[in-house]
């Protein structure tokens, strides 16, 4: 029986056919996101069950050492973010432990969506793209490719559809680390959605609507 992180579940309808897992950004938790849910309007008769994990509080060293919940500790304040990748991996392999899950649970690998914002968003890029069957979708949201350097690519996602999202002043995550993952991805082949909204590190009403049109275009709902 896996051992799954403590994590919120929302289902549009009961029998879900297709499941979102959703991470959090640094200092966050699962409920952060939780109320999108409904704000997505995605259609009456569509079955989606949506996963926001919680993740694990750990001292963050930019913080001054604070305990908070985090998927990875951050060592230094530089631009490319120096982090903790061993517990970067470990925060991977708890969220692989959710697709499993949803795989036994009868949901097919390829119909789950990985979402990360921010700090979740690199656990979602190295989660995905290095998932060993195909998957539906990545949405990579004010987010940067952490382990760009590091990654092992699987060819099960050769071809699975990202949706980069970020704001144009992002005074947290600067605009282009998204530009700068989108160019690696697009040059290794990758089908690669960039869109940049005029906010800070946040998400916006646009951004929302956008993320339905792109849930649906993903899990090819009628």
């Amino acid at each position: 029986m896996i051992k799954l992180l403590p994590h919120v579940e929302v289902e549009t309808q009961s029998n879900p056919d297709a499941s979102i897992i959703w991470l959090h950004g640094l200092g966050a938790d699962g409920h952060d996101f939780e109320p999108i849910v409904g704000q997505l309007d995605l259609p009456s008769n569509v079955a989606i069950r949506f996963i926001f994990p919680h993740a694990p509080s750990l001292p963050v060293t930019i913080n001054n050492g604070m305990v908070m919940p985090a998927w990875y500790d951050i060592l230094e304040m530089s631009i490319e973010r120096k982090v903790d990748l061993v517990q970067l991996k470990k925060s991977v392999d708890a969220i692989i432990d959710f697709i499993n899950h949803e795989i036994e649970r009868g949901i097919s690998s390829d119909r789950i969506i990985i979402v990360g914002f921010s700090q979740g968003g690199a656990i979602a890029f190295e989660t995905a793209l290095a998932f060993p069957q195909k998957l539906a979708g990545l949405l990579a949201l004010s987010t940067y490719f952490a382990t760009k350097d590091t990654i092992t690519y699987h060819p099960a996602n050769q071809n699975l559809p990202i949706a980069i999202h970020h704001g144009e002043y992002d005074p947290i995550v600067p605009f282009r680390l998204a530009t700068d993952s989108s160019e690696l991805l697009v040059s290794k082949g990758y089908p690669v959605e960039l869109k940049s909204y005029p906010m800070e590190h946040s998400v916006c009403r646009q951004q929302i609507a956008d993320i339905q049109q792109w849930f649906i275009e993903v899990l090819n709902i009628k």
